[in-house]
């Protein structure tokens, strides 16, 4: 399933949904004009790299707003735009502007700080906007208990757009993640090795912050 729009209409331009997603995509487009050796580096200033933080978060705490802006291959970037773009758009809407631009980064910053407490000696680079927009999914649970979203179904090689709740596509990404880390921190416990670098923790916690953060930024505000 992959979600196309949803059926809430906004009364504001969403300028700060689209100004994120032309971000990304201009540091992606950045990022597969580099090389190997020359991307690792880049990865390694600006990904938050947890043993670094851990050793030095007076200088590397910025890694937790830059790192929200690169993304790891092309499937990375566009499930995650596609993501923000159909549920930022009402949140922002309701929020206001600025407020939802703070929203985001310090969700995605405390979803970063999430996946370093799980593995504050790790060496992968933890990088990608997946946890600022885990924490809109979290503002629009609340806000949007009762959307639809119209999703695009994929039935083998038969392809349809069907109307299901939001809570359904929402929900599949908790329990996903859920699932995902809990196997990531067994699978660290009995062989020492993470799971593919792929920031579960960063998701959940994301999604716990947005349920939280989200009354405190107006979310109810605007009716």
């Amino acid at each position: 399933m992959f979600p196309l729009y949803d059926e809430n209409p906004i009364r504001i331009t969403p300028y700060f949904t689209y100004g994120l997603i032309g971000l990304n995509i201009v540091v992606f487009l950045h990022e597969v004009s580099l090389s190997s050796e020359q991307l690792e580096q880049f990865f390694g200033i600006y990904a938050v790299i947890p043993r670094e933080l851990t050793t030095n978060f007076a200088l590397e705490w910025t890694t937790l707003f830059t790192s929200q802006f690169l993304h790891g291959g092309w499937w990375h970037l566009i499930s995650n735009m596609v993501f923000l773009w159909v549920f930022g758009n009402n949140i922002e809407d309701r929020m206001g502007h600025f407020k939802y631009l703070i929203f985001y980064l310090a969700c995605g910053a405390l979803a970063g700080l999430c996946q370093w407490f799980i593995s504050m000696d790790s060496t992968i680079p933890s990088l990608g906007a997946s946890g600022a927009i885990a924490g809109i999914l979290g503002a629009y649970v609340i806000r949007f208990p009762q959307s639809k979203i119209f999703t695009l179904l994929f039935l083998g090689f038969f392809v349809t757009t069907i109307r299901i709740p939001a809570m359904i596509l929402i929900g599949l990404f908790v329990i996903q993640n859920v699932i995902s880390g809990l196997l990531s921190l067994e699978a660290a416990a009995n062989m020492t090795v993470e799971s593919g670098g792929v920031a579960y923790w960063a998701h959940i916690g994301g999604f716990a912050f947005g349920l939280i953060l989200a009354p405190l930024f107006g979310l109810f505000r605007r009716d």
